[in-house]
């Protein structure tokens, strides 16, 4: 069945004719990067770590780093320099993970890791909600938390927190969790985890993003309205995007 996630709409907010070149027409568009690699490699190393599993974490973090590094394809240029650095500072990261999860949260049981969505869309009978929620846990109030995590350079600053589409993600993985399990949104609460790769101190940041109701219908709003001109194949060019468009001046941009 058709599907739409929240990369796609992303995608679609920045550049609705981007999204066609690579969504429908099938192009490759970004293909990754360092930063992307280093995304990669320290998730999976932080859904080890939740489940406590007993791994050598510096060892499967580089590993996992210089397997997504070779997967970004001969197409993409490599800082080998930066590279360098970025091992450094995923293994200043990994010793805190555990100890601010704990910090965080106080007491509280792993529910989930790694949850797939693949969920009906209220009014769209052709279309699904795709997505993969990081992390769910729960603490002894009842309440149950997704989520998310992020690796940045020194972190966040208060407009990134509060941007919509950034945390429209969070919005729409609450709702379609809250769907796919039965659970009453009231009881669940969403939170991002920052990885900090140039941070002196607080290498790990947990903080909560609110989900409520009209932020939710926004959400869902926002994602029926892409739908709508998906299917009509309304592909509007943005162009104070372009510049950072990976097609920006090649044959596919007219």
């Amino acid at each position: 069945m058709p599907h739409i996630s929240y990369s796609e709409l992303k995608d679609w907010v920045k550049c609705s004719f981007y999204h066609k070149l690579t969504r429908v027409d099938k192009l490759d568009g970004f293909k990754g990067n360092e930063f992307t690699a280093f995304g990669t490699a320290i998730h999976e190393v932080c859904e080890k770590k939740l489940l406590k599993e007993e791994i050598d974490d510096e060892g499967l973090f580089i590993r996992s780093f210089n397997d997504s590094i070779a997967n970004l394809g001969d197409g993409v240029s490599v800082d080998s320099r930066l590279v360098d650095q970025m091992v450094g500072q995923g293994k200043r990261i990994l010793p805190e993970i555990e100890e601010a999860v704990k910090q965080y949260f106080g007491e509280y049981k792993v529910l989930f890791v790694e949850v797939p969505l693949m969920e009906p869309i209220d009014g769209e009978d052709d279309y699904r909600f795709k997505g993969f929620v990081d992390a769910v846990v729960q603490t002894p109030d009842g309440k149950v938390h997704i989520f998310d995590w992020k690796s940045c350079s020194w972190g966040w600053n208060a407009r990134r927190r509060a941007d919509p589409m950034t945390t429209y993600q969070l919005t729409l993985y609450k709702h379609f969790f809250a769907q796919k399990q039965n659970i009453d949104p009231a009881n669940i609460e969403t939170h991002f985890a920052l990885l900090k790769r140039t941070a002196k101190k607080d290498r790990v940041e947990f903080f909560r993003v609110t989900s409520g109701p009209q932020k939710t219908a926004n959400a869902l709003s926002l994602l029926g309205k892409a739908l709508t001109n998906i299917k009509k194949q309304n592909t509007i060019k943005n162009k104070l995007s372009c510049s950072q468009c990976s097609f920006y001046k090649t044959e596919h941009c007219t």
